[in-house]
């Protein structure tokens, strides 16, 4: 063999031992993955994030996809000649703009599982409504009426335990019923986020925009790899987090309060983020942990 051959074989050896303690951490544990943001709009990106997750399932985790699709929902929105409108950044879902949401969300649904399962792993496709899996009542934003959106009230996860338990990949999207069966949207970080605590997985990971959490927004040196609660909260209270940040670290705190080991805050613009977040030492993005938990990551 020759030598830069056997150095790259080496090199390739290396990666897989380092990443063998959180394989052995993580065997058979649940792992919620809210897929969102540019990931899903780049083709490469998008065949690269559905690779990471299957090899998560080959290796013996047990990973959940949780996806949005708000991008495609606006882009139909606009071909049907109708404009989007948002209230306090929510998106308004009148009756027909719900119908169209449910068809994009659904088919983007199934375009993951037919991504999932032409890589040899079984995946099922299904919404918040297959099962009784959300349960919703009306959302408003700041006591103005934005339609057919969802606060979720209630989860019932069995239907995913026994889809795990069969070995299956669930993907599931963002769509949920009120007491009434009127159908609802709901925000993909919240779905994820009361999944992972309905199932308490030992992580959730949010595939967003940016790098992660920054002390300094405008410093990309300022990226913090681990965050126990306590120091998110003390973050939030000195003003340091804003903008869309606020609501997904307010989540991240609410799922590990209730039950989740670890969540993640990853650059789904990164190929292979999740792989680089979870197999390796020092991870790319921010870890959120409990008080208690001891920091892993090599600073």
């Amino acid at each position: 063999m020759k030598v830069d051959s056997m150095q790259d074989a080496k090199a390739k050896a290396e990666v897989l031992i380092e990443a063998l303690p959180y394989i052995q951490r993580f065997n058979r544990k649940i792992i919620v993955v809210k897929y969102g943001g540019s990931a899903m709009v780049d083709e490469e990106l998008k065949q690269q994030v559905i690779q990471d997750v299957t090899l998560l399932k080959l290796v013996g985790f047990k990973p959940i996809i949780v996806h949005g699709g708000g991008k495609e929902i606006s882009k139909w929105v606009s071909k049907a000649g109708m404009e989007p409108k948002f209230i306090n950044g929510l998106r308004v879902t009148d009756e027909p703009t719900m119908e169209i949401a449910e068809m994009v969300l659904n088919r983007v649904n199934k375009s993951l599982v037919s991504m999932v399962e032409k890589l040899g792993v079984s995946a099922i496709g299904i919404s918040g409504k297959d099962g009784g899996l959300l349960k919703v009542e009306k959302k408003y934003s700041m006591g103005e009426d934005i339609g057919f959106v969802g606060e979720i009230k209630e989860v019932n996860p069995k239907i995913l335990y026994d889809m795990l338990e069969r070995d299956f990949l669930p993907i599931v999207c963002p769509i949920g019923m009120d007491d009434d069966y009127n159908t609802y949207n709901i925000n993909a970080d919240d779905a994820a986020c009361a999944i992972a605590k309905a199932l308490e997985a030992e992580k959730l990971a949010f595939l967003t925009d940016i790098e992660g959490v920054y002390k300094d927004p405008d410093d990309s040196s300022t990226l913090i790899s681990e965050l126990t609660v306590s120091e998110a909260k003390d973050l939030i209270t000195e003003g340091y987090i804003g903008g869309g940040m606020l609501p997904k670290l307010n989540n991240c705190i609410d799922a590990i309060e209730e039950g989740v080991s670890r969540v993640h805050i990853l650059d789904g613009r990164i190929a292979h983020c999740l792989l680089l977040e979870i197999f390796t030492n020092k991870g790319i993005g921010t870890a959120i942990l409990e008080d208690e938990q001891e920091k892993y990551y090599n600073e």
